[in-house]
């Protein structure tokens, strides 16, 4: 087994590292009026106990529906770490540090140990040590979502409470704020702010924009009609509406939204209900019923439907990128998606696949996608492929394992 690397040599990727570190340290003596041995001493960018690194940590965190069971997958080592059992957890979320295992009574919060924090124009990577954090109330339907300065717990009933993040990211839940009011979407952080859908009259809900106390502070005149799935994009905030997506965006403190409309009536059964993609890209995936997928362009405001085999999982790293479906047939497909085309087809990877299922507390197998590589888990044969996108979907590594990842996140991106 080699030793995955995202970038061709480690010495450019350190010096660009010490570039931008040396950039960002002066712009913060700049701002803060001097040039302290204290600023001078702490590097930018410093995390009490973690290490920063050149390169993105990648890790997976998986579960094994069956036993409990679970496991973090180290991408740039390849070791397999042992974590807690956590017998009836039925879903697996994750923000991008944290795997959230959701069980009917509550979701069980593991810090993966490795994230990324973006600053718009450098990023930092780290890495530290894999542990358990707690256990967030909630039954069956809750929904986490994070941003910054907080993670907000929405559960099925439409309650909602905000953790403090510095707490979390310390290994502590520390004691939420409830929210007040009923929500009819899942409740998402978003440029120092909330985003939600309310309304509970049966009619279409209602976009609001709260402040982290949870107190209206702004309402865009637009409406979402039978809301289901969200996302966050670099261009903001996508949800998921009967005639297509709501596109919510904030610019020097004023938020706006936009609908991006499919431009046709499409079937409920056919609609993005749960999108996938690549954190940092604005291409989103969705399946469109059984035998399609479709493509959401935020940048361009536009919709693309492709016509595949019966979809089991989808997902796309954006831009120039293939579309990838792992179909029925246990094979992954990559699709031209301007063209609508099927570019490439690997050799059947899993077996037995149902065609249907997709959705929230889903079992089904999930790709995962970064900037180089995607990942599909196969559960029956415990194991996880590592596909090379970029490289006519070639089998690039292949990870064995003693337990069944049913459930599987990327963190570290």
């Amino acid at each position: 087994m080699f030793v995955r690397r995202n970038v061709t040599s480690l010495a450019p990727a350190l010096a660009a590292v010490i570039l931008l570190t040396a950039g960002c340290g002066g712009q913060e003596e700049a701002e803060s009026g001097s040039g302290s041995r204290t600023s001078l001493s702490t590097p930018h960018g410093y995390v009490e106990g973690a290490a920063e690194a050149a390169e993105q940590q990648s890790r997976l965190v998986l579960g094994d529906i069956a036993s409990g069971d679970t496991r973090v997958l180290d991408l740039i080592t390849g070791k397999v770490h042992d974590t807690a059992r956590m017998p009836g957890v039925a879903a697996l979320t994750t923000d991008g540090r944290f795997g959230y295992f959701h069980g009917a009574d509550g979701a069980q919060v593991l810090d993966s140990g490795a994230w990324t924090v973006d600053h718009g124009d450098h990023v930092h990577y780290y890495r530290a040590e894999i542990k358990e954090v707690g256990e967030f109330p909630g039954g069956t339907g809750t929904r986490v979502r994070s941003g910054a300065g907080v993670t907000v717990v929405t559960s099925a009933d439409g309650r909602a409470s905000a953790y403090p993040r510095a707490q979390l990211e310390q290994g502590a839940l520390g004691t939420p704020t409830r929210l007040p009011g009923v929500y009819a979407g899942a409740v998402v952080p978003y440029a120092e702010h909330l985003i939600t859908l309310t309304g509970d009259d049966g009619g279409p809900a209602r976009l609001a924009v709260l402040d982290r106390s949870g107190e209206r502070v702004a309402t865009p005149e637009e409406e979402c009609e039978d809301p289901r799935g969200d996302a966050v994009t670099r261009r903001g905030i996508v949800l998921g509406c009967a005639d297509g997506a709501l596109l919510v965006h904030e610019d020097d403190g004023t938020f706006t939204a936009e609908k991006i409309p499919y431009g046709e009536d499409v079937p409920r059964q056919e609609r993005a209900a749960e999108f996938r993609h690549r954190p940092g890209s604005s291409t989103l995936t969705a399946p469109a019923g059984r035998d399609a997928v479709w493509v959401l362009d935020v940048t361009k405001g536009t919709w693309t439907r492709v016509e595949t085999g019966p979809v089991v999982a989808a997902n796309t790293a954006g831009e120039g990128a293939p579309l990838l479906v792992l179909e029925s047939d246990g094979a992954m497909h990559g699709y031209d998606i301007s063209a609508g085309k099927e570019t490439t087809v690997t050799d059947p990877l899993l077996r037995d696949l149902p065609e249907t299922g997709r959705g929230p507390g889903s079992v089904t197998p999930v790709i995962e996608v970064d900037r180089s590589r995607a990942y599909l888990n196969d559960p029956e044969g415990k194991r996880v492929y590592e596909i090379d996108y970029n490289d006519d979907l070639r089998v690039a590594r292949t990870f064995d394992l003693d337990v069944r990842p049913s459930l599987m996140v990327e963190t570290g991106r």
